[in-house]
């Protein structure tokens, strides 16, 4: 009892030296009482007034003691697994609390009564607690989003975290998970060797150069109700007879909804429920200290994906905290087992009742830890501990010739940080350009990354409608293809990008090419004139100088003038193989030799049997060469080749963006 009521002996302790101890040391004096002119009937008389105003007075102070304990607003918590109730005690009928922020930063009580177990719920060998949830405020708000993690106590024990809900329940009914789960769950078994590094993917060429890289896992099942199955008659009787992970939304400050409903479908395929503006900004302060106030049983918590003039976070509870150890949310945030996200402390503004989901408003505050795991039974993290973040800066140059500068840090993620750069790069464009019309968009940057050369970026995009869109895709396919490339080494030390925007298409189609001369020799140079024709129908030519290679062979050769997308794709037919680059840097300089689609690009071919190799060329090799890479020892990582490349350039950048490709073919003679 005296571990349960700390608190209240506290407060008891506190009173001593107040007036309620003043009042009951009365001092009677036997003289007055008894004295001889005071007839004893009148003597009997004051005493049995003394003695009443004395029994309630040490009655009313009993009745503000016992209130005082039983309303203790800072109870106990367990300090060790020892103050775990276990699942096997718990029984229909049993009464408790649980602690969770209704507003502020102070967790409040709740009533809690178990209704029974939930066996094989929501995991195999796993159940869930049924419990009902009872108080004014619960009453009001019922089981809202940001409720997660919410600690449960019977009998001075920990029971677990509310976790689950039943949508569209006319009470406040919510499923718990054990404690006991949520710790061993993130407890490395005795013999568990440590993950391994990861190995090298195979990565193909098609991917470099589309426009979307295969960056998510499959779908994940989200937990809100589609409107289509209410309205599916084979359905529609059982909507609402589900358990279901209490809604953890996603909050995306600086990002409007309608930039979000654009990249709804991607981010739900990773489990993401996002919502725009119902929590506040954050900023890039340093980790500050903790106590041992910090995050405590009840507290608001906040994982941030985004920190800086742009925020995503999410909002739950803490379960439990362990020294620096913290576990919260009951139920997983987005399943992405190791992670290294940032861990806030979180006010809540209030909670918003709602007839679909109640949620709170919050707003994250100083960054305390990182979060280290994020499973099945709930998230964990270490306080103190810091988390792996990406320094981004973004310049928009808008078309009316200002700059506007957007900083902030990402999570280094496989699966979020190709997602969110390309949701916030189009977030900082959308906000001073147009979203609909003809418009021009320009990208520059690098991707920076310890131990390597930078990946740099510098691509054009013209269109009638949706240049931004392919624009924001450029900047996430590469960093897609490094994060997916399973180097355990890659580290990126920051990501520096410039967008150049005009409201004005500025595009153009190479139509045709000319030679001054058919027949060449060996070392001669040739003038190769290139006519592109732009949007209005104007013509431009430009004149390029071509040396024919010393070595070339008698016979015909190709030269070949086009954009850089579209001589990728004719190299594409040649280079179809995955290779698997041998370390990180030749991954990088392999993106590096993509070419950009903002110039133009002139080869020269000529028939060859040769080969590729881990996306090296290797022309006119000997038959035995060939032979060798064709057996069966060496089978895979080689491509044939039947056409060689006698030299390639690089046009500068031109005024406006050229597509299409052209070729012409000319005799070296004697």
């Amino acid at each position: 009892m005296t571990q349960n009521f700390k608190g209240g002996y506290d407060q008891l302790d506190s009173l001593r030296p107040s007036p309620w101890i003043k009042v009951i040391s009365v001092r009677v004096s036997a003289s007055r009482l008894f004295s001889s002119t005071v007839a004893p009937k009148k003597c009997v008389s004051k005493l049995e007034g003394v003695m009443k105003k004395l029994i309630v007075t040490v009655c009313v102070f009993c009745s503000f003691v016992s209130q005082t304990l039983a309303f203790d607003s800072t109870p106990s918590i367990p300090e060790s697994k020892q103050a775990f109730m276990q699942i096997e005690d718990i029984r229909p009928g049993m009464k408790g609390y649980g602690m969770t922020v209704f507003e502020g930063s102070t967790p409040e009580q709740f009533g809690v009564e178990v209704i029974g177990i939930l066996k094989g719920v929501p995991n195999p060998k796993q159940a869930s607690i049924i419990a009902r949830l009872s108080g004014p405020k619960v009453d009001r708000t019922s089981v809202f989003a940001g409720m997660s993690g919410s600690p449960v106590y019977i009998d001075g024990k920990l029971v677990g975290a509310v976790a689950f809900t039943f949508p569209f329940s006319k009470e406040p009914l919510a499923g718990i998970t054990p404690i006991k789960y949520m710790v061993e769950n993130f407890e490395r078994g005795a013999g568990t060797p440590a993950e391994s590094g990861s190995t090298p993917q195979r990565v193909s060429f098609s991917t470099l150069l589309s426009s979307a890289a295969n960056s998510t896992p499959p779908l994940i099942g989200d937990t809100r109700i589609d409107t289509s199955a209410i309205t599916s008659s084979s359905v529609a009787s059982y909507i609402g007879q589900t358990i279901a992970p209490i809604a953890t939304p996603v909050s995306f400050s600086g990002i409007p909804q309608t930039v979000l409903d654009y990249f709804a479908g991607d981010l739900k395929k990773i489990g993401i429920q996002a919502i725009a503006g119902v929590s506040g900004g954050s900023n890039l302060s340093p980790m500050t200290g903790y106590n041992d106030d910090t995050l405590k049983p009840g507290s608001s918590v906040s994982v941030q994906l985004i920190r800086g003039d742009f925020t995503v976070d999410a909002s739950g509870t803490v379960t439990y905290r362990d020294g620096e150890r913290i576990y919260a949310f009951g139920h997983p945030f987005l399943g992405s087992g190791s992670t290294a996200w940032p861990m806030a402390e979180s006010s809540v503004l209030t909670v918003v009742p709602n007839l679909n989901n109640s949620f709170k408003l919050s707003a994250a505050g100083n960054m305390v830890g990182s979060i280290s795991q994020d499973r099945s039974t709930g998230v964990y993290g270490k306080l103190g501990q810091t988390p792996r973040m990406v320094p981004v800066s973004i310049r928009v140059r808008t078309s009316r010739d200002k700059i506007e500068t957007y900083k902030f840090e990402i999570v280094s993620d496989s699966f979020l940080t190709p997602l969110l750069m390309r949701i916030t790069t189009f977030a900082a464009v959308k906000a001073t350009e147009r979203e609909l019309g003809s418009q021009t968009i320009k990208v520059k940057g690098n991707i920076a990354i310890n131990g390597e050369q930078d990946v740099m970026l510098d691509n054009s995009f013209s269109a009638p409608n949706g240049a931004l869109f392919l624009a924001v895709a450029s900047i996430e396919r590469p960093l897609a293809v490094l994060f997916n490339s399973g180097f355990d080494s890659l580290n990126l030390r920051g990501i520096d990008i410039e967008v150049s925007s005009t409201d004005s298409r500025s595009s153009g189609q190479l139509s045709r090419l000319s030679i001054d001369k058919t027949e060449v020799r060996r070392g001669e140079r040739v003038e190769v004139q290139a006519v592109a024709r732009n949007d209005n129908g104007a013509e431009f030519a430009e004149r390029i100088p071509i040396e024919i290679p010393a070595d070339a062979p008698l016979g015909q050769l190709v030269i070949v003038v086009g954009d850089g997308a579209s001589v990728s794709q004719g190299e594409l037919r040649v280079q179809a193989a995955d290779f698997v680059p041998k370390d990180l840097g030749q991954l990088v300089r392999t993106m590096n030799k993509m070419k950009r689609n903002n110039r133009l690009y002139v080869k020269v071919l000529r028939s060859s049997v040769g080969a590729i190799v881990n996306s090296e060329e290797m022309p006119t090799l000997p038959p035995s060469v060939l032979a060798t890479l064709g057996s069966q020892r060496t089978s895979g990582g080689y491509t044939p080749l039947s056409v060689a490349t006698m030299s390639e350039s690089e046009l500068p950048p031109s005024k406006f963006v050229i597509t299409g490709q052209q070729s012409i073919t000319l005799n070296v003679v004697k």
